[in-house]
């Protein structure tokens, strides 16, 4: 190997170290870090006024150091796994709510001419633009003459109309890129309008249907704002209880544990959905 290809890849891994150096300093504090906090805080104490009891001290034996009473409470409580089960089943409705409301406009946007996507898009995203809490609190004026308030389905209502953009984006995204051809092809083999869909459009669009799927059910997982403001008290979800444990009984630990079991569950689902996304891909 010669001096001057030597430096050239010297200089090419400095360049690499350089460019992968910031993103990766930020995921190990922002996320890598705080995680391993959580994991620890897990299995500590509560304080006596909220918080995390000292690791070492002047403090009975029983309460200090670490522990798995929170995990063991968890598993002896059915009540906690009814709580992520309906939690599951409230992130499944609303992700196949957004996908059957998303579809169609998204199919709309990708096959509209080009001068009147970018206007289509900007309308999806538009309500991004007002504050959260204010557009939640404007269905509570929508839903109260309706008798709907603090119900199951003003909750869904309300996970619905916030997640729907990130459904819809995926999937414009992805029909975008579909070659028209395919379409014209399977109309000259005496495939109906119902067909095309099935057996070309649909299984090309399955990767955007998954991409979308998870960018829904996974915040819906740990959503606690609408519930809260929108549901009723048999609506709390896992988020509603991981935020009571911080913020209003102030069990730090206890917490942690929940915010730890959703992140096992959130990295099963999302596990499962890259798999069925490259079965969806290699379909395609």
């Amino acid at each position: 190997m010669s001096l001057t290809q030597a430096t050239r890849i010297r200089g090419e891994r400095l360049l690499k170290y350089i460019v992968s150096a910031p993103p990766f300093v930020f995921l190990l504090l922002f996320f890598l870090l705080p995680a391993l906090i959580m994991v620890v805080a897990s299995f500590r104490y509560p304080g006596e006024f909220g918080g995390l009891a000292p690791l070492f001290g002047d403090l009975p034996a029983d309460e200090k150091g670490l522990t798995l009473e929170n995990y063991q409470i968890f598993f002896s409580d059915f009540v906690y796994a009814q709580i992520f089960i309906k939690s599951l089943g409230v992130a499944a409705l609303t992700t196949l709510v957004c996908l059957v409301m998303a579809y169609p406009v998204a199919l709309l946007i990708a096959r509209s001419p080009k001068k009147s996507r970018d206007l289509l898009v900007l309308l999806c995203v538009l309500p991004f633009a007002s504050n959260f809490l204010v557009r939640i609190y404007a269905w509570m004026i929508i839903l109260g003459p309706l008798d709907l308030l603090f119900t199951r389905f003003a909750v869904i209502v309300g996970m619905v109309y916030v997640h729907l953009p990130f459904m819809i984006l995926p999937l414009y995204t992805n029909l975008e890129k579909h070659d028209p051809t395919l379409l014209d092809a399977a109309q000259d083999l005496g495939a109906n309008a119902w067909n095309r869909f099935w057996k070309v459009t649909f299984p090309m669009s399955l990767p955007g249907i998954f991409s979308g799927s998870v960018l829904v059910f996974i915040p819906v997982l740990g959503m606690f704002a609408i519930p809260e403001i929108l549901g009723g008290k048999d609506d709390w979800l896992v988020g509603n209880m991981i935020k009571e444990s911080f913020l209003g009984t102030r069990d730090w630990p206890f917490g942690s544990m929940l915010s730890m079991m959703l992140t096992i569950v959130v990295l099963g689902i999302a596990a499962l959905s890259m798999a069925f996304a490259k079965r969806g891909v290699r379909h395609a």
